[in-house]
Formats: structure tokens, sequence, C-alpha cells
């Protein structure tokens, strides 16, 4: 990076939330990866505004990070500058039974916040380790919810700057997907339709969910969540299973124990180690039933 650009940059974000040679580690659920070049952290869609365009017309190659709990960041690190949503877990303002949520908000906050206002609609994320912008990318859902059924618009910005609202027939939801995935937008802030329920049963609800998740999913164990995608007419983690996957390891990489969907670092990983899990893992499925699976997880950087 220029000193020209750092001097730009330097004049929107604090000097104290510009990183370089930052550990891709600290910021992702997986706890692998190389340095980012540069990580920079952002406290709100100000800052965000002003620096996405400048960082276009300069050319300067970029990502733009949550939660970092789809994310695998190769060993080598990325030679672009990561741009992290850190806006201290985010802003939520409640309207009657419309939630107004900033894109860097982590999604059991915002569902936490739903349940004080006696809101129901969030329980299914209560439990899923993203932020509110990354779950609506991915369209993230769980336990028959999913982020469709509550955003009602989504205000986005392109490369240029300019500011667009979304509603939900324009964002394209559809299974772990949305408009977003194919065209070079930048989510900065959400409104939820949510409807009025009673909060003792919403606190239930969500307990429950976090029960079974915890029951069902390796929780103790660093990793991305789900790492494929369900096939269609098929269930992932029971494809690997009968594949004969179940506890499958590279290095300090394994395919879960408890549900093969997930592929966890057992302590000691390397990028490289999940990466030839989860590639191992298609082989063989696709060799034995014919089916492709495919990654929730994305790679970043050089392995």
């Amino acid at each position: 990076m220029s000193v020209s650009i750092f001097d730009y940059i330097e004049k929107i974000v604090p000097k104290e939330n510009i990183l370089f040679n930052e550990p891709m580690s600290r910021h992702t659920t997986f706890r692998v990866g190389g340095a980012a070049k540069c990580l920079i952290k952002i406290n709100n869609k100000e800052q965000l505004k002003k620096l996405v365009p400048y960082l276009q017309i300069t050319g300067q190659k970029y990502f733009i990070l949550g939660n970092g709990s789809n994310l695998l960041v190769g060993d080598r690190g990325y030679s672009g500058i990561v741009v992290k949503l850190d806006d201290g877990n985010g802003s939520i303002t409640v309207e009657g039974e419309r939630m107004k949520v900033s894109a860097g908000t982590l999604l059991g906050k915002a569902a936490m916040e739903a349940k004080e206002n006696s809101l129901t609609g969030m329980e299914f994320a209560s439990g899923i380790p993203g932020t509110i912008g990354g779950a609506i990318v991915m369209n993230a859902g769980a336990y028959g919810g999913e982020m469709k059924q509550i955003v009602e618009s989504v205000e986005v910005m392109n490369r240029e700057g300019e500011i667009l609202v979304l509603d939900n027939d324009t964002m394209e939801f559809g299974y772990r997907t949305s408009v977003i995935k194919s065209r070079p937008f930048v989510i900065l802030e959400t409104v939820l339709a949510l409807k009025k329920g009673d909060k003792e049963e919403i606190g239930a609800k969500m307990e429950d969910l976090v029960k079974q998740r915890r029951e069902k999913q390796p929780l103790e164990y660093a990793s991305a969540g789900s790492t494929f995608k369900r096939p269609e007419g098929y269930f992932a983690g029971k494809l690997i299973m009968d594949a004969g996957l179940r506890g499958f390891s590279i290095g300090g990489a394994r395919v879960s124990e408890k549900h093969c969907g997930f592929v966890i670092n057992s302590g000691n990983a390397t990028a490289a180690d999940i990466r030839e899990v989860i590639e191992e893992v298609q082989q063989c499925v696709k060799a034995k039933f014919g089916v492709a699976l495919e990654r929730e997880v994305i790679y970043l950087g050089d392995f």
C-alpha cells in the first residue's frame, strides 16, 4: 500500500484501527490463516462510504469482512486490504415491529434485541455466529428459518459510493444466496420486519434451539459451521458419513464425528489442512454417489 493511500485512509479511520501484517487467524472462526497486508477496522457506515469508493478508484484489492464465520484464509495470507466491519457489535433501532440493524451487528445480538422487544421471527438466528451483513449475503438460515423471511429492505453501496435501497424481491434470495453474491454491493444496514410475540415464549424457543445446536454440532471446536451446501435431494452430512469419512483427518483438520457436515480445526490445523480435507470429501462423495458438494466456505488469499 502506497504512502498516499495510507495518508488518505488515515484521514477517514483512526490510526489505531489500521493494522499491518495482521494475522487473519484472529479474525475467522476457523482460527487459521496467514497475515493480511493491511486490515482496517471500520466503526460506522460513514467511514465505509468514504473508503470503498476510494479503494475502487485506486484499484486497490480489498475484501469486506464481517465476523469471519464463513471464511478460510490461506496460510500465506492475503496481499490486499481487509475491511473489517467492527462497529462494536453493531447498532440497532427498534420502531414498532421493525428493526433497523447495521451490517456489522452480530446475529446473536440482534436476536436478543428482538426478544427484549417481544418481537418474534429471529429466533432461528440466535446461534448463528455471523453478522447481519454476512447473513444477508448468503441468506443464512437454520431450523426452518432464513433471512429471506424477515428482511424488508437492505441499504447497499456500490463501488462508486452510490447508496441504493433494495427490497426483499430485488434481493433475489435463494438457498444460501442473494443478489449480493453476483453484484459488487456492500451492505450498510437492513430493516427487518418482525411480529409481536410473547417474550417468554420467544426466549424459550431460542434456548431450545441453542440446546439443539450444542447437542448436534461440534461447537467446542473452531469451524465455519456447515462446510457444504445441502445438495438437492440429499443431506451433505449423511453423504459424507455414508462415504466412510466420519473422523477423516489431515493434519489438524478433521471431519467432525458429531456432525459430518462440519470440517473442524481440532486445535493445530493449518488452512492447507482444512482445504485438503474439504477437497478430499468433495472428491470421495462425487466418486461414490455422483453428487457434487458445493462449499459454503469462501477461500481467500494464498494457500
